[in-house]
């Protein structure tokens, strides 16, 4: 039944048409009169709008018209909403978000007006003649301190500036380990805002059918869906069949190009309006200033541990930036995501964390690679560097003696974990690394002038998002199968890996298989990729969709046969009864039951599953860096990756999303940063002259070893891979970096660990 397609590392089949030119991207599509929109958005962080003047740019030539926020409400269009749903100490406050300001801007960058026009060119010259004026408001951008901020309450809803208070785990029992506890260290840290910067910046096209009454959003979405079910009854009051929200090839997502944004809302809305498709695409600072962040967060936390070094209790007090407005998973990150991670691969008997959210002056933020785990992995991994440090503790020999090791594990905060190679993983890493040979590569490193740090950062992601997802499996007439999935690929090669496993379970050649994705009209369901789902999800669903149209194929070939259908048996595309002389094709089964229409439904299948338990991906790095004193510059000299993702489809796609996500992880490390001038709420790194994304030639050839477990959480037993690069590296980078400089007396930076920063830690030693 098989053809040996999974586990191999085929190289991908979506590559032939990137190659060559053939890849669909949303400025790739033509549609006949269409309109270009350009947005007016804010030059201040918090203020009233006073006067909003278009008649100078509505005048320009090839102008349609100036959207305003009036216009849409006129027309009873509504503020996006904010679906997260979660148990909170105080209520989740969900202030109203439309699409264009409403009387006050609280971002730089807020929409105020779009202008519509023939030409980019008139649209963008009609945009400088609209008159703004404003009175500035106080402003909050720091995370910290716009917590009950007493000069600025951005929301009036919302005292104090409170958006929620969330907890999680006993906290007396937490209190009373802490209190009895031989160790006890206390660390304040940040985990720095950053923008997911994907090549292709947000763009769509809105299009309007007058004649059905019907909107198409042409959009690089990566969860079309769920674009769609907020959309069309929350803001347009429609029912979804009336909204399709389709997305080409994707040029990265990251994350960021999960949600509902106000510019989706505004271009359909123009295009029924003015009666033509209407699009935009976003400048690269344009969505610097608009596009959701991730991270920031400030953490204050304590570990308590034994006198051995055996952990007892972890507690957390988090405040989480959400920005102006609620995205639409921006609560959940640190309320929902974030405890299924906390404590990390470690026995930990007693977690207690808190997290409240914080509006401020700033672009909100929302789910990025990782979204949650990042944090709460970043949190106890460095926490034991310091408790090591401090405490007298070799830094990897704590962490292996703190390893979960039996299983099924229950963790503190309640998620099971069925298995991994926690221990295994740290020993084997070890020797992957050459950790016996540092002390000679630290005194080479010494002769010249340099220090060397060895970092060691283990990590347990949490992989799942929605826990529920579906596939569906056509026969065409053209011979072929197609797989209608709505996890959605943006470049990690999905076409490539359920190929694979329609491959191997039907036991057909791979090209049988056609990949349709992100298009509400011909997938069924999905909730998009996030959370590492793809495999995990999809792969199940796909499995389940795979075994129900054998099962309906099998009764059609015993008809076919005239024989009962318990006799024949199938392999390599063919059922074949008992006695071998009768057969018929999986392909000649979907031809004979083919209808006039061309459809195959008495074999095509749907398959769904619900409440699928989350997998547990896993893994130990370890970097090896080599710091100059004298100006904070430091060089990554080594990075090995030991990792553990249960079953591989295709080893060589899963190093590439692993790699991929630890450069982003290094960049969040060693570099990127949103900076808000304070008084002002100015961003500062709108370009890439100023938010630093790491350089090839900045990046070691990374050494990855993948050894993993398969989880019981699928039929697969794969655990998904594309967050958890980006989960592991950022405590490695620092904890390296800080070892080098562990006899200076620094024992901890925080991110960005740029050469300025570095080198302020150093210089306020040496005082």
């Amino acid at each position: 039944m098989t053809q040996g397609y999974i586990g191999q590392s085929l190289t991908r089949l979506e590559d032939a048409r990137f190659l060559t030119g053939k890849g669909q991207y949303i400025d790739d599509l033509s549609f006949p009169d269409c309109m270009h929109a350009v947005f007016v958005r804010s030059e201040y962080a918090h203020a009233e709008l006073q006067r909003v003047d278009t008649s100078a740019a509505s005048a320009m030539p090839g102008v349609l018209g100036v959207v305003s926020n009036a216009d849409l409400l006129a027309d009873g269009i509504a503020a996006l909403p904010c679906p997260a749903s979660f148990p909170t100490v105080s209520p989740l406050v969900v202030p109203p978000r439309y699409a264009l300001a409403h009387a006050r801007v609280r971002h730089v960058g807020d929409p105020i007006v779009a202008v519509v026009a023939k030409t980019y060119a008139q649209a963008l010259a009609a945009a400088e003649l609209v008159e703004i004026d404003y009175a500035a408001l106080a402003t909050s951008v720091d995370t910290a301190s716009a917590l009950n901020d007493p000069d600025n309450t951005i929301w009036p809803e919302a005292p104090g500036n409170l958006a929620f208070h969330y907890e999680n785990g006993e906290r007396g029992a937490v209190d009373a380990a802490i209190a009895a506890a031989t160790h006890v260290v206390d660390l304040e840290l940040v985990n720095n805002r950053v923008s997911a910067a994907p090549m292709e910046t947000r763009a769509g096209v809105g299009v309007f059918d007058a004649a059905t009454g019907e909107f198409t959003l042409h959009c690089n979405g990566q969860g079309v869906h769920g674009i769609r079910n907020q959309m069309a009854g929350p803001v347009f009051g429609l029912p979804n069949e009336q909204v399709r929200v389709v997305a080409p090839d994707v040029g990265g997502g990251f994350g960021l190009k999960n949600f509902l944004y106000p510019e989706w809302v505004v271009l359909l809305w123009a295009a029924r309006r003015f009666a033509k498709p209407v699009r935009w695409s976003a400048s690269r600072s344009e969505d610097f200033v608009s596009a959701a962040y991730g991270r920031d967060m400030v953490m204050r936390a304590t570990l308590a541990l034994d006198e051995v070094g055996q952990m007892l209790a972890l507690r957390l007090d988090a405040t989480a930036n959400m920005g102006a407005y609620l995205s639409g998973s921006g609560p959940n990150i640190s309320a929902r995501a974030m405890p299924t991670a906390m404590g990390g691969i470690y026995a930990i008997a007693n977690i207690y964390m808190q997290a409240r959210g914080v509006f401020t002056n700033t672009v909100p933020v929302d789910a990025y690679r990782g979204a949650g785990k990042p944090e709460a992995n970043y949190l106890i991994e460095r926490l034991l560097d310091v408790a090591a440090l401090r405490h007298g503790f070799d830094p990897i020999a704590l962490r292996r003696q703190n390893a979960i090791e039996t299983f099924p594990h229950r963790t503190a905060l309640g998620q099971v974990i069925d298995g991994g190679k926690f221990g295994l993983n740290i020993d084997a890493a070890r020797v992957h690394a050459d950790v016996a040979g540092f002390a000679q590569r630290k005194a080479q490193t010494a002769k010249r002038g340099r220090l060397r740090g060895l970092g060691v950062g283990c990590f347990l992601e949490t992989s799942r998002g929605t826990p529920e997802e579906g596939a569906q499996l056509c026969f065409t007439e053209d011979g072929a199968v197609e797989i209608r999935v709505g996890t959605e690929s943006q470049g990690q090669g999905h076409e490539t890996a359920y190929a694979q496993i329609a491959a191997d379970q039907f036991g057909l050649p791979i090209d049988s298989f056609r990949y349709v994705q992100a298009d509400t009209s011909l997938t069924r369901m999905g909730h998009g990729h996030g959370g590492a789902r793809t495999m995990h999800m999809g792969g199940k669903a796909l499995t389940m969709a795979i075994e129900l149209v054998l099962e309906r194929a099998r009764a059609q070939a015993a008809q076919f046969l005239q024989t009962d259908a318990s006799s024949l048996s199938y392999r390599n595309g063919v059922f074949v009864g008992n006695a071998g002389e009768a057969s018929v094709s999986l392909m000649e089964v979907a031809s004979s039951v083919r209808t006039r229409d061309g459809n195959a439904d008495a074999i095509n299948a749907f398959a769904s599953h619900h409440d699928t338990p989350i997998a547990f991906p896993n893994g130990c790095h370890i970097a090896e860096v080599e710091v100059d004193p004298e100006t904070g510059a430091f060089e990554l000299a080594s990075y090995c990756i030991t990792d553990d993702y249960g079953n591989l489809i295709n080893p060589m796609l899963t190093q590439g999303q692993v790699v991929g996500g630890v450069a982003q992880g290094i960049g969040q490390a060693t570099g990127e940063l949103a900076v808000h001038e304070p008084s002002s709420g100015q961003l500062l790194s709108a370009s890439f002259m100023d938010y630093q994304i790491p350089r090839a030639r900045e990046l070691p050839d990374f050494d990855v070893h993948l050894d993993g477990t398969p989880t019981s959480a699928n039929p697969l037993g794969v655990k998904g891979s594309g967050q958890a690069g980006c989960i592991g590296a950022p405590q490695t980078i620092v904890n390296a970096v800080v070892n080098a400089l562990a006899p200076l007396g620094i024992e901890h930076i925080d991110m960005p660990l740029t050469p300025a920063n570095v080198w302020r830690a150093v210089q306020a030693k040496q005082r």
